[in-house]
């Protein structure tokens, strides 16, 4: 019997953790090479934006009545059926509990219906290797998962293999971007919103705050700087001010991002030696312009290559669920169909029951 990580896989992939109801199709080829055959995002943000977030309710619901068009969609721009299908990959978690539930139960109805393996992904990690569907990225490699949710340092030596080195122990920079643009009166989805105002503006016209500068650990805080930020736009009236002030939360933030992941890159590097350094910057937060120029310079300063997803990869969608499914069933990894909806799921799961950033509760560890 031919070895399983020789195949070439054909994976379906499906994404429902949030707002986004999408699907895609990727071959992984025997020498790990990927291939996007199709990648399809149904957006809600129409749905949303009257409520200035998302609404898990109406999400699921969305996710409900589309995922199965968006699934054929994606199977017929690949020019593939579900009989020429390796597996299917679903998003088992972390996100909001009822959409992952959806595309994780029509996952299981194909796997099952179409006598296919079942691959339950942890959504970080299709985050986590998204960039290797853009170019030919061997691991091991520091990654810096930034997105809405999640803003965390890891070394990375291959799939279901992440080490935390530093998460943030409030809010993550999405986040972050998304609440001070509420607070400035941007629309949703904020974090675009605030990096377009931010055009033209002066980083410095604002003195914001630097939080964890007397720590020598990697981790992250942004609840400071978003209380700071938010006050400062109750007096901020002006378009010039706006841009202003746009320019320097977005300055505070990648700069926060830039000095804990040099001192994450200093310390990967003892550890690894001065040969095949790599970065990667992966998540909804490395769509940002600003937030990629700064740290690929803190790269290039430290010796290190630097990696990011293309942009339509940032965010989220379905194509790094299918490479996530495909990787794991090269390995000879599957799912049962029981397989659960895990609202939480951190990638480094012993770093979490031992050392949690934040309080665990009833819905397990965050990060």
């Amino acid at each position: 019997m031919t070895p399983p990580e020789t195949v070439p896989q054909l994976v379906l992939g499906l994404e429902t953790s949030c707002d986004e109801t999408a699907a895609a199709v990727v071959r992984r080829h025997a020498d790990g090479r990927a291939e996007v055959l199709s990648s399809i995002v149904g957006s809600q943000i129409a749905q949303h934006a009257p409520f200035g977030g998302v609404v898990p309710e109406i999400a699921a619901r969305a996710h409900v009545e589309s995922i199965e068009a968006i699934a054929e969609a994606a199977l017929k721009e690949a020019g593939v059926g579900y009989g020429g299908l390796s597996g299917v990959a679903a998003t088992a978690g972390p996100g909001l509990v009822g959409g992952v539930m959806v595309g994780l139960s029509f996952g299981k109805a194909v796997a099952l219906a179409r006598g296919l393996p079942l691959v339950a992904v942890n959504h970080l990690e299709g985050h986590a290797i998204s960039a290797r569907l853009g170019a030919d990225l061997p691991y091991p490699f520091l990654l810096l998962l930034v997105s809405g949710g999640h803003c965390q340092l890891l070394a990375v030596d291959g799939v279901g293999a992440c080490r935390r080195l530093g998460s943030t122990i409030d809010d993550a920079a999405g986040e972050a971007f998304d609440k001070i643009a509420k607070a400035m009166g941007l629309p949703y989805p904020g974090g675009p919103a605030l990096e377009k105002l931010a055009e033209g503006g002066d980083p410095a016209a604002f003195d914001l705050p630097r939080m964890l500068l007397g720590r020598k650990d990697c981790d992250f805080s942004f609840s400071g700087l978003k209380t700071a930020a938010a006050r400062l736009a109750e007096g901020v009236t002006t378009d010039v001010r706006r841009r202003d002030l746009a320019a320097a939360v977005q300055a505070a933030i990648a700069g926060q991002l830039a000095e804990k992941s040099d001192r994450a890159m200093k310390a990967y590097a003892r550890d690894h030696g001065d040969r095949g350094l790599r970065f990667v910057v992966a998540g909804g937060v490395a769509a940002n312009r600003t937030v990629r120029a700064v740290l690929e310079q803190a790269a290039r300063r430290n010796g290190f290559s630097f990696a990011a997803p293309p942009l339509a990869y940032c965010t989220d969608n379905a194509a790094m669920i299918a490479l996530a499914g495909a990787e794991r069933l090269a390995a000879g990894l599957r799912d049962p169909l029981d397989a659960v909806a895990r609202p939480r799921w951190p990638l480094d799961e012993a770093a979490a029951a031992a050392n949690p950033t934040h309080k665990a509760g009833r819905k397990g560890a965050k990060a």
